[in-house]
């Protein structure tokens, strides 16, 4: 009995800190909106927020105290290590998109850096 007792407190213990056993599966989780570079593409300046809505979704963050922010982020672990993150951040002015940042580039951006051949 003694036995099973430390064998459950160390497994709960296990389950809190972290700690793997050797073998156990641990799930791929999938976090954030998944945005992709055809998606930037599609972003002008001049756009409303309905239309920014309608191509990237409805963002994870909408800061209540900065209406003219939209943070998409995406993640996805496996287990303990981290193996993918990307960032979007949205900008308006006056209903309008002015402007975005984070891990995409622009497509007239991505052109300009290509070398030509």
């Amino acid at each position: 009995m003694a036995r099973l007792l430390i064998f459950v407190s160390l497994l709960t213990l296990s389950a809190c800190s972290g700690l793997s056993f050797p073998g156990v599966y641990r799930v791929d989780v999938e976090q954030g909106n998944v945005v992709t570079q055809e998606m930037v593409d599609q972003l002008k300046p001049g756009m409303t927020t309905r239309q920014v809505r309608y191509i990237l979704g409805t963002p994870l963050l909408k800061d209540s105290f900065h209406n003219d922010r939209w943070d998409y982020i995406y993640s996805i672990k496996n287990g303990d290590e981290l193996r993918d993150q990307s960032r979007l951040t949205v900008y308006f002015a006056d209903d309008k998109l002015t402007h975005f940042s984070g891990n995409f580039l622009p497509a007239s951006a991505q052109q300009d850096s290509e070398p030509d051949s």
